[in-house]
């Protein structure tokens, strides 16, 4: 019974955060009434409705905490938009992001504009060029621009630092616990790869040597929480000490004291930041529940403690991590002793008992995660089977080899020790994330979510065998029908994806969102132009088309909606065509495909070559790059004819100005059959480019979910004075194009209402 009331008392505590957090005009009036509504139980004398108290206590303390918090955030959000200047003190470790720059949580000390800042404390999200010094409690000044954030994100401002000094630099046990941490980070990295980059994020939680891709493989695998300081490296720690002491005959109390003392010297070493100190929490109960010998007391300690987070940080209702975390220490819990039971009945002991611990978290994971990914891993739980006993010997080894920084010899020791478990969860993540289906694309939501959790519940069913006949067989339908449908879908997007698609098409618009991905083929060989912004997209799309090869890749300029699916073609290129280069990741990009056994070649006016039977020939941009030096106004525009291809000229993105200097210099000749429209069908373009073309279709290659409007009604509006025909990727899915007796063809996967998929 009193776990049942501490577990209602989290889910109502944590529902009364989510909506203070999110309308926080009712945090006073919401805490005042509860306050009051505590006091009047007392008064009338109903002592025995005292879980009631409790509630109404709860939310009148969360309710105030979000209220003080308003002032703060109502100052940061002045700076949305603005040039901002802060002195911040790092309150998180830092991670490289997408964008290159080390983002990290910080407590602002002032902040306001430059040169005139005003004394405020308040929780802000700082992304900097890297720079050494960005350590637990140093004290920096960061100049850049400030992004006001949603009432939901525990962080009231986001700035983008251009400028940043380190004003003083971390002290005390911080600066001890950095200089550590970058000795061992050091050393690690120094070892092979597969495994080096991971071992800093497995030992002490460092990811910053952690590359893009296999990071993404971690995602994929179900494996990305063992780089996050999550609750199973807490949990090794305490495990790994109370072991030891145990070995060495100490009491029981005495391992519960040093085990806790061992957990709070890892947390200060890894950065005692929120998400950690959470991570914490959940991990020392759900192990003193167990360690203790009082695994039935365990969910009552779980909701007692996140009801203490919850007021202590009420923006922890809205985060992720903090479900996530609660979830799978629930489910150790409640879940892995009937899941045990039921793996035990048909397989040897030990291996149900490894597998019962990976799967209970998953099930009950799962419809978090669909809540707010677009992709579900379907290999997680034999990816976690795999990598999780590697795990605690890489954590545990590898943080020896940090603490051991002082004696060279036996810390380079132990650093290669723990290199080859790393070395093993590396190979388990690409190898899992790389097998067909890996993962499913599903769309985040409320919909997804139940999905899950019916399916999670089946699982859970037809494992733990109850005892109702009824609920097994029903569960059981429910498995069997969604591995019916999805060994269909895979099926049709996978070895027979080329039978749904017209064997005579030569120009293909791929459905790929907000992006442009078109492809050309002409006897036996293929052309890609452009990636789109999905890799997960362009591989369906490849499949769909029966396409394995590419034999001609162009890169029109480097937006990630052209380039951001290249990584699906890696190893698959002959001959890359790309516009200017300026940045570094492009130069890596293009540094990957060569490596992949692709010649590049910079493409310029006047280039040209074959595809098959076909001829090519790049239109723009000119060699002299002093007009358009990069971006949209320099994508490659490439005309292709022949071959069985119909006469077809691809726009990039090129805008209105850069148009009608292609139009001037008399490089387009004649009519052509097909127009790659420019920029996804912006409004920034050229009539007389259009007339000029006298294209019979126009291809636009477009997200049904954009906010450009694209296309919009004038671009719409020219391409129909012209006698050119819309055909947009949004509504008709992948659009494919062919030549028949010198008649235009046209298929799609889908059609717009009252208009068949395929037409002459």
């Amino acid at each position: 019974m009193k776990d049942l009331r501490t577990g209602i008392l989290a889910l109502l505590l944590w529902a009364v955060a989510l909506l203070c957090i999110q309308l926080p005009v009712l945090t006073l009036p919401l805490a005042g009434a509860c306050g009051a509504g505590a006091v009047g139980v007392l008064l009338a004398g109903r002592w025995r409705r005292g879980f009631v108290v409790l509630v109404l206590l709860c939310a009148s303390a969360v309710g105030l905490v979000v209220a003080g918090a308003q002032p703060q955030r109502a100052v940061l959000a002045q700076s949305d938009g603005r040039a901002v200047e802060a002195v911040v003190e790092v309150a998180s470790s830092a991670s490289v992001g997408e964008d290159g720059r080390l983002w990290f949580d910080a407590q602002t000390v002032s902040v306001g504009s430059p040169g005139r800042t005003e004394p405020l404390s308040a929780r802000v999200r700082v992304g900097v060029e890297p720079v050494p010094g960005v350590d637990m409690g140093a004290r920096l000044r960061v100049t850049g621009q400030g992004k006001a954030t949603g009432p939901s994100e525990q962080a009231g401002l986001v700035i983008f630092g251009t400028d940043v000094e380190v004003a003083s630099p971390a002290s005390g046990v911080f600066a001890v616990a950095a200089g550590t941490r970058a000795t061992f980070v050091a050393r690690a990295t120094r070892l092979p790869e597969p495994g080096a980059g991971l071992l800093p994020g497995l030992a002490v939680g460092d990811t910053r040597a952690v590359s893009p891709e296999l990071n993404d493989a971690m995602i994929a695998s179900g494996l990305s929480h063992l780089t996050a300081v999550s609750g199973s490296n807490c949990m090794v720690i305490v495990a790994a000490v109370f072991w030891l002491v145990s070995l060495a005959g100490g009491s029981r109390a005495l391992r519960v004291v040093l085990s806790l003392t061992a957990l709070g010297a890892f947390v200060v070493l890894v950065t005692p930041e929120p998400s950690v100190v959470r991570a914490a929490v959940m991990a020392a109960l759900a192990m003193l529940s167990i360690l203790l010998g009082r695994p039935s007391a365990g969910l009552a300690m779980l909701s007692l403690a996140v009801c203490g987070l919850l007021i202590a940080d009420p923006w922890f209702a809205a985060s992720p991590g903090f479900a996530l975390s609660a979830a799978a220490t629930a489910a150790l819990l409640v879940l892995s002793r009937p899941l045990l039971r039921g793996l035990g009945r048909w397989m040897p002991a030990p291996l149900a008992l490894a597998l019962s611990v990976p799967l209970a978290a998953q099930v009950v994971c799962g419809p978090i995660i669909a809540l707010f990914s677009e992709q579900q891993s379907l290999v997680a739980v034999v990816a976690n089977l795999i990598a999780e006993p590697a795990a605690p010997i890489a954590t545990v080894v590898g943080l020896l080899a940090c603490l051991t920084a002082g004696i060279p010899p036996l810390a380079d020791l132990l650093a290669a020790g723990a290199w080859l478990p790393a070395a093993w969860i590396d190979t388990t993540a690409t190898v899992s994330a790389g097998l067909p289906g890996a993962t499913v694309a599903v769309v985040a939501g409320p919909v997804a979510a139940v999905i899950v959790a019916v399916l999670s519940i089946a699982v859970v069913v037809v494992l733990a065998r109850p005892r109702r006949r009824w609920l097994r067989t029903a569960s059981a339908v429910v498995l069997i029908v969604a591995l019916a449908a999805a060994g269909g879908r895979m099926l049709l997007s996978g070895p027979l994806a080329p039978l749904t698609t017209p064997s005579d098409w030569a120009v293909a618009a791929c459905d790929i969102g907000q992006g442009d991905a078109v492809l050309l083929r002409s006897a036996g060989m293929t052309a890609l132009v452009d990636t789109g912004p999905d890799p997960d997209l362009l591989t369906r799309c490849l499949a769909q088309t029966g396409v394995s090869r590419v034999d001609l890749l162009v890169l029109t300029h480097f937006d990630l909606d052209h380039v951001g699916g290249t990584s699906a073609v890696f190893g698959k290129v002959g001959t890359v065509l790309h516009g200017p280069v300026t940045e570094n990741d492009e130069r890596r990009m293009l540094a990957r495909l060569a490596d992949g056994g692709a010649r590049l070649q910079d493409a310029s006016t006047g280039l040209s070559g074959t595809l098959g039977d076909a001829r090519w020939r790049v239109l723009w941009p000119d060699a002299d790059p002093r007009v358009f030096p990069s971006g949209n106004d320099a994508s490659v525009v490439l005309e292709v004819s022949g071959g069985g291809i119909p006469r077809t000229v691809l726009l990039g993105d090129l805008g209105a100005g850069s148009q009608r200097l292609l139009l001037s210099s008399g490089r387009l000749h004649g009519a052509y059959d097909v127009v790659k429209v420019a920029h996804h069908g912006s409004r920034d373009q050229e009539p007389g480019l259009y007339e000029a073309v006298r294209a019979s279709v126009g291809l636009i290659s477009v997200g049904a979910d954009n906010d450009y409007g694209h296309p919009r009604p004038e671009t719409l509006a020219l391409l129909e004075a012209a006698g050119t025909r819309a055909l947009r990727t949004d509504r008709r899915g992948t659009i494919l194009l062919g030549e028949r007796d010198g008649e235009l063809l046209m298929w799609s996967t889908r059609a717009p209402p009252g208009e068949p998929p395929s037409e002459g």
